[in-house]
Formats: C-alpha cells, structure tokens, sequence
C-alpha cells in the first residue's frame, strides 16, 4: 500500500526535500507551509497537494490533518518539520515573539500528533519530527529556538511512551549544519561557510537531501522497530564539540 505522509514546512528546504523523497517512493503526499508558494511546489510534485496555515494558530494543525486525511484517503506519517528561529539574546525577547517559537516549533508538533493520532493508530503509523542539534548545544542569539528544541526532543520520546501501545512510532532526526532560509547569517560569506565546514570531522555542510533521508528512513518499515530515538544528522559537529570541551577540561 501507498504511504499518505503530510510534512509541514514543505515550501523549500528540508520540507520540500522530505516531500519529494517520499513522493519519489511512491507516497503520496499533503504539503503543508504557511507561504502559499506551497501550491507551486506541490505541482512539482507527483499527486501530492498542498495546505496553507500558519501553524502559530491553534486551530491550523487539526485543519491540515483533516484536509490531509480527506485528500489521501487517511494517513501511515507525520513529518513535523515546520520551525521558526527569531534571533535575539534571551532579555531581548518579547513575550510575543517567545510565544511564537514555542508554538509553531513544539506546541504544533503535539497538536498536529494529537490530530493525527486515530489515524496513524488505525494505521499503525509514525511520527517523525524535525529537531535540531540547538536542542543540546546553547546557542548564541538563539536561545528561544534552542529551548524549543530541547522540549520537542522530549516531546517526541513522551509520544513514543504513550502512543507506542497504541501502535504509533515516534523519533526525530536532529540536522547540524544545513544552510536553509533559517541558516544564520554566516552562511552568506565565504568565510563563514568555510568555519563551518571545519566544525565537523567530514568537512562539509549538509544539505536538505541529507536529512530527507534519514526522516523516510525513520518512516518506513526498515525502522519498525525504532521509537523514542533521535537520529542526529550533523557530520560528527557533536564529536568535535565533545573533543573541545574534554580539551578545556585537560590539565596542563
């Protein structure tokens, strides 16, 4: 049978990447982004169809849902891989703005699980959410983005506690360094790229086709028995954070 996968955030970069790995496996795929170029995407795409929303509002995630259960005939995946990073020090926030990086980065994930979850119960399906590297590394000018990390790193192991009798599988892959519309902005220069590359033992940048393969991987049945995991997908930068700091603890 056809996998029915929604992924959210699939206007462009890993989304767009996710979307077009799934399609190119058969499945059949609801394209979901807050920017209406989505509907352009998605008709590159074959069969699949595309949901505008802001995931920010409370209501949009049960909508996509729905809308991707009517138009696929019901649901196998999840891909919550819609996220925001507004840049600032932590005292610089306004309540607003923290607000709205936890609720599209972490309480959309929930809701949108909470939606999906009678379908993917019925079908024995999974959940598969987009985190980050940030989720364990505090992260300069990025501190709402990265707490929000942390909880759906949580997040997603709670799902695969609770859902997992029900037949529901739940992981997250955890990309490091993938220059995207979110990438900071020392990824526009030569030089920053180049810093960047040296942060990890493979000496390269990932690319969104990189994290698209590890999220089908997750999905699909290769990994039926894997839940409550997180798959970090970051050119060994986590390695060479770990050797640095073991460095400073080294005596003299």
């Amino acid at each position: 049978m056809r996998m029915r996968v929604i992924v959210t955030g699939a206007a462009s970069g890993i989304g767009l990447a996710t979307a077009k790995r799934f399609a190119a496996a058969g499945a059949r795929v609801l394209m979901a982004d807050r920017d209406a170029a989505v509907r352009e995407r998605a008709a590159e795409v074959p069969e699949a169809v595309a949901s505008v929303g802001d995931l920010e509002q409370p209501e949009t995630p049960a909508r996509i849902v729905a809308a991707a259960v009517e138009a696929l005939g019901g649901l196998d995946v999840l891909v919550s891989n819609a996220g925001v990073n507004l840049k600032a020090a932590l005292a610089e926030f306004t309540v607003e703005e923290w607000d709205r990086v936890q609720a599209v980065n972490t309480r959309a994930t929930w809701a949108l699980g909470v939606a999906a979850l009678p379908h993917l119960r019925e079908s024995g399906g999974s959940i598969v959410a987009t985190t980050s590297v940030a989720g364990h590394n505090p992260t300069p000018m990025c501190g709402a983005y990265s707490v929000s990390k942390a909880a759906q790193i949580m997040l997603v192991r709670q799902m695969a506690l609770e859902w997992g009798p029900l037949g529901v599988r739940a992981n997250c892959v955890s990309p490091g360094s993938v220059p995207t519309s979110m990438s900071p902005e020392r990824y526009q220069t030569e030089e920053g790229l180049a810093l960047a590359r040296s942060r990890n033992p493979l000496g390269r940048l990932g690319t969104p086709e990189d994290i698209a393969e590890a999220i089908f991987y997750l999905a699909s049945p290769a990994a039926a028995f894997i839940t409550g995991a997180e798959i970090v997908v970051d050119g060994g930068m986590q390695v060479t954070l770990a050797q640095r700091g073991a460095a400073g603890l080294t005596r003299s």
